[in-house]
């Protein structure tokens, strides 16, 4: 149950990081296209019973749809795809510490396809966002973010590790 709570721990983790990165990226014309604005506009739509749009930006706006795409992004996005992370380390095999940090980078570099076949296209912009934003590089901006989250995970997941070794 434990590594349960350092993937939870660790997918905030790296969802810190990977705003950070996005952030970085951006200055660098690397975007997918994607505000936390509309993550929220597209989880409020969501918990209304729609998944689907054809353009997410024309989608009518929500009240606080930029808090709502916050809390879905830390609690759901980061803590809550890396409770995943303990059945992608079994299936690898992982245990020691250096074996999570790789590991989290695989699971993050996997998580990329998240973005690319439920996000992206639920807004209306196609598998890999091929119709998004004019100067979007989803292909490019989501694997580059995702590596950091996986490290975040990874990191956790190797802090658990010692944790467990230490006890």
């Amino acid at each position: 149950m434990e590594i349960f709570v350092w993937a939870y721990l660790g997918g905030l983790l790296g969802a810190i990081l990977m705003d950070a990165v996005e952030k970085l990226a951006a200055k660098a014309g690397i975007t997918s296209g994607v505000s936390v604005a509309l993550v929220g506009r597209w989880f409020l739509w969501l918990v209304h019973g729609r998944l689907l749009h054809t353009n997410i930006v024309g989608a009518k706006p929500y009240p606080r749809e930029a808090q709502a795409g916050w809390a879905f992004h830390f609690l759901l996005g980061g803590g809550g795809v890396a409770l995943f992370y303990p059945f992608f380390f079994h299936a690898l095999g992982a245990g020691t510490p250096l074996e999570h940090l790789l590991g989290g980078v695989c699971f993050g570099l996997a998580s990329s396809l998240l973005p690319w076949f439920v996000l992206l296209p639920s807004f209306g912009w196609g598998i890999a966002g091929w119709r998004g934003p004019p100067g979007a590089r989803p292909l490019l901006a989501s694997p580059l973010s995702h590596l950091f989250y996986g490290l975040g995970v990874g990191v956790m997941g190797a802090l658990g590790a010692l944790n467990r070794q230490l006890s």
